[in-house]
């Protein structure tokens, strides 16, 4: 999409400059002003008419359509975005084709998930919408010739989208892509108290933190998230608090490696996680997110009783990559298969019917056949619930992308075999028959159940009554399947809202009280070196009972500004 102006700014400053006049000085050079009157003496001058220059439109009502790829943690940043530009008057639709602009936000792990965030783009330029991108792609790779005059906001400044959008819809080119640092400190991103719109209103995710120690050289993630940077305790257990006081039931810990947690700070991951442990309350669950084999060692004693605690689900996520050591090696993942074996070894033993998911890699550079046996025996071995097969991509600007690459059809092959391999064993037919405690969050696929999990984090299939959403409820389990179980409620058991306050309605925005509406709007109009008289002057009912008027009135203010410079 060409941009409206030949130069990209780098940041939002680029266009009101340090020497430009601020407000107050405005106030004084007002007189000297005039109107100035548009001389119609051509059709070019009629079609000018008719088509008002960008920095005429009033930010604040459009409608925005929000599509996110890739992991937890991006979908949490996505839902962030969502409710800054929602608490600043614009409205989020769910239809691409009516929407003003578009907000992608990109995942760079495999090829497939940045070829759909192209295509995306294309589709939106043929649609004449506006674009805005974010996530992994564009911070990682901000210089791509498809990416070339577009605005992108970087994954440690999705508290500025409201900014990016803004001037995106004025017709400026905007990009911001630097690091947040507090004394020259790299922090975890952007502040955890931010206004956030739930996918789901019973499911809050927290990012501990963003980044990660190591250097696999397959990874893209890390060129764009950057080194390990935690947020703080006392931070991250204020967010569960307003969560669970917003009617959520169910948090979700992420990172790039939530075992890394706390190292840049001085802290681990089982001081964080026993913090959080006293917010929960009773009904509610937290879930760990992914954890590398080499920092989860550490703390084995500690996260078996981390995850034997009755309000943690015994679940967790530690992906082994391969079960050949070579080819280990070659990954730079700082561990051999049997610290992968002592670790799940040892959860299973301390934390009876835990859940360890895990990822393979199919066809990594030099992967021999002996060494995908040994994975595939692995497999065998464990025979894992949940398992992520993929099959190798090479990821532009990474050392594997130069490595010998195995043949395509020997990659297909064996992701094929090892998929083969995992659908040949039903994990949960021996649960037929038993009583579980389930939490029911969300609707199925096919909308024919709604979705529970028992303490496992085993997914259990329950009828569709109202009633039940939201609630922790005992189930007779009565049929098995690849990837779930279904249950029955039972008549006599008791029900527990896990909910400690009415949830949130879908698309309602969280963490906007009266004043931090009126706060919220403040600070982006001073992001600016904007303040509309009438927030400032104003009560906050102007924010709370029409938060959009009052949002286009800065907006106005901001394009009048903008255009006596």
């Amino acid at each position: 999409m060409p941009a409206a102006c030949d130069s990209v700014l780098e940041d939002i400053e680029d266009i009101v400059s340090a020497e430009d006049l601020k407000p107050h000085d405005r106030q004084f050079v007002r007189k000297n002003v005039f109107p100035k009157v548009r001389k119609r003496n051509s059709q070019k001058n009629i079609q000018a008419e008719d088509d008002p220059p960008s920095d005429s439109i009033i930010p604040g009502a459009q409608k925005i359509w929000i599509r996110t790829w890739g992991c937890s943690h991006n979908n949490s940043d996505g839902e962030y975005m969502a409710g800054q530009l929602a608490a600043y008057g614009y409205k989020i639709t769910d239809n691409s084709a009516e929407a003003d602009l578009w907000l992608l936000n990109s995942c760079t792990v495999k090829n497939p998930a940045e070829d759909h965030f192209r295509n995306s783009i294309k589709k939106a330029q043929e649609g004449k919408k506006k674009v805005v991108l974010a996530g992994c792609v564009p911070q990682a790779q901000p210089r791509q010739d498809y990416l070339k005059g577009l605005s992108i906001i970087g994954v440690q400044q999705i508290d500025r989208v409201v900014e990016v959008v803004e001037e995106t819809i004025k017709g400026h080119s905007v990009r911001l892509l630097g690091q947040k640092k507090d004394n020259g400190k790299r922090l975890g991103g952007a502040r955890l108290d931010l206004p956030k719109i739930r996918k789901n209103p019973l499911i809050e995710i927290i990012s501990i933190n963003t980044g990660c120690l190591n250097a696999c050289t397959y990874c893209k993630t890390k060129h764009a998230r950057g080194d390990l940077a935690s947020y703080p305790i006392e931070e991250l257990v204020n967010r569960a608090k307003q969560s669970f006081q917003e009617g959520v039931c169910e948090i979700w810990l992420t990172s790039e490696d939530t075992g890394a947690y706390g190292r840049d700070i001085g802290t681990d991951l089982p001081t964080l996680l026993w913090k959080l442990v006293e917010a929960i309350p009773e009904g509610a669950m937290l879930r760990l997110g992914m954890t590398n084999p080499p920092y989860i060692l550490e703390h084995l004693e500690e996260m078996a009783k981390i995850l034997s605690h009755p309000r943690v689900y015994a679940f967790l996520h530690i992906p082994v990559q391969s079960a050949s050591d070579s080819v280990l090696m070659d990954m730079k993942r700082e561990y051999c298969v049997a610290d992968f074996k002592q670790v799940v070894d040892f959860l299973k033993e301390k934390v009876p019917g835990i859940t360890i998911a895990t990822d393979i890699i199919c066809g990594f550079p030099g992967e021999t056949d002996e060494d995908f046996q040994e994975t595939m025996k692995l497999v065998e071995q464990y025979r894992f619930p949940s398992l992520f097969i993929n099959q190798f991509y090479p990821r532009p600007g990474t050392p594997a992308a130069k490595m010998h690459q195995v043949p395509a059809a020997v990659k297909k092959q064996r992701t094929k075999d090892l998929s083969q391999l995992f659908h040949s064993y039903n994990p949960y037919d021996h649960k037929v028959g038993e009583r579980q405690r389930v939490l029911v969050t969300e609707e199925s696929f096919d909308s024919n159940y709604y979705v529970a999990h028992n303490p496992f984090y085993e997914q259990v299939l329950v009828p569709k009554d109202p009633l039940l959403m939201g609630k922790m409820v005992e189930v007779n389990i009565y049929e098995a399947g690849k990837h779930f179980m279904k249950g029955k409620p039972v008549s006599d058991a008791r029900v527990y809202s896990a909910s400690i306050t009415r949830p949130l309605g879908k698309g309602e925005v969280s963490g906007l009280t009266e004043v931090s509406k009126r706060h919220f709007l403040l600070y982006y109009a001073a992001s600016f070196d904007v303040l509309s008289p009438a927030l400032l002057l104003g009560s906050p009912k102007i924010c709370s009972n029409n938060l959009a008027h009052g949002r286009r009135i800065t907006g106005s203010l901001s394009a009048t500004l903008l255009l006596l410079q």
